[in-house]
């Protein structure tokens, strides 16, 4: 069976030893177990932080209860909120916190639950959040954000100079906010000294899973992630994304140059050729296409191309190889490592996880 990829882009070390590899994760308390605390925000989404409450808990304990083993739990979870009191999530539904941030004595690890869309108005709510962050930060306590949280930790300047991602879609503003960030919405986890962020509301079951595997071994997270019926952690969560290619603009010359672009973008049009076609030059062509849609031309179309292909393969039944010259390109190699670079997935792969699945008028349906 091939070995499935990390979940996680991790930053660049140089590691000479096994030793070193060891000293990277902090020992456990005396007890054995570390704290973990989950923080709840106002308006947000419940599942992300009940998905970290029982995979933790379930952790160690579980699958030797189903075994007839003793249980050996690793981690101890506390639920807080700003104040200690209960916060109700999107949907009415109410969680109760057990503890205020600010009677916290001790934590190992802090997961933020995703605060929803309206993140800067939830930021605003919960300001004293960020220094409370930042403290336990400087403490040597590990950071994790679920979804759009990942802004609470990039407003306080934790993910400055950071590998970071959230949801794809908010990633856009994320990246224009806090441009001191090295966003990659492409992935479900990132990793970067001591702080790890994810994208979508059940990428908080991968990054509870990784931060598992990562504190307790593989066999702790894969025992775990059978006991709860779940997948062990993901890689992309590019191939989830719908194609935004247009974003808010005002340059009504580059608005028919992307109509044109939408509908033959399955030619081969130098950019010498589409310039003049709209009365410009190359070079301020290339600027004003740019400025206006953040993508250079090449970028885009590869972009239309990769998202053509992905309407056809989720139909489950045109071959590759016609998919392939039906979006412009001769050569599937090619092909292949154009789509992989955006989705994450072979085309084969791409088409195994959706095919049956189709967006319909601004939902998802299953044929």
């Amino acid at each position: 069976m091939k070995k499935k990829k990390r979940t996680v882009v991790a930053e660049k070390k140089r590691v000479p030893s096994r030793r070193r590899l060891r000293t990277a994760v902090p020992a456990k308390r005396e007890s054995g177990v570390l704290d973990v605390t989950v923080v709840l925000v106002e308006g947000g989404y419940a599942s992300t932080a009940i998905g970290p409450m029982e995979v933790f808990y379930s952790a160690g304990r579980l699958w030797n209860m189903f075994n007839g083993e003793s249980a050996a739990p690793p981690f101890r979870v506390r639920v807080a909120s700003y104040d200690g009191r209960p916060v109700t999530s999107i949907g009415g539904v109410v969680l109760t916190a057990e503890i205020g941030i600010e009677d916290i004595k001790h934590t190992d690890i802090i997961i933020v639950s995703a605060s929803g869309l309206d993140v800067q108005e939830r930021i605003a709510k919960n300001s004293a959040l960020l220094p409370w962050l930042r403290k336990w930060h400087a403490r040597g306590a590990y950071i994790a954000s679920i979804c759009s949280a990942a802004a609470f930790l990039a407003e306080c300047g934790l993910l400055d100079g950071r590998r970071a991602t959230s949801h794809w879609g908010v990633a856009e503003d994320l990246r224009q906010r806090y441009p001191k960030v090295h966003w990659h919405e492409e992935l479900f986890v990132t990793e970067d000294r001591g702080i790890f962020c994810s994208g979508g509301l059940y990428a908080s079951i991968d990054l509870s899973l990784y931060l598992v595997e990562k504190f307790c071994g593989h066999e702790v997270a894969l025992q775990c992630a059978k006991s709860l019926l779940v997948s062990m952690p993901r890689t992309q969560q590019s191939g989830f994304a719908m194609t935004a290619l247009t974003r808010p603009h005002s340059d009504g010359r580059i608005r028919e140059v992307e109509d044109y672009l939408q509908t033959y973008f399955a030619r081969a049009v130098p950019i010498e050729s589409l310039a003049g076609r709209f009365g410009m030059s190359p070079r301020n062509f290339i600027r004003r296409f740019k400025a206006a849609t953040g993508r250079l031309p090449g970028a885009y179309v590869q972009a239309l191309r990769v998202a053509s292909a992905k309407e056809m393969l989720e139909q489950g039944k045109i071959p590759v190889q016609t998919i392939c010259a039906k979006i412009g390109y001769e050569d599937i190699a090619s092909f292949r490592n154009v789509f992989k670079r955006h989705t994450g997935m072979t085309p084969a792969e791409y088409r195994t996880r959706f095919v049956g699945m189709r967006f319909d008028r601004g939902r998802l349906a299953a044929e």
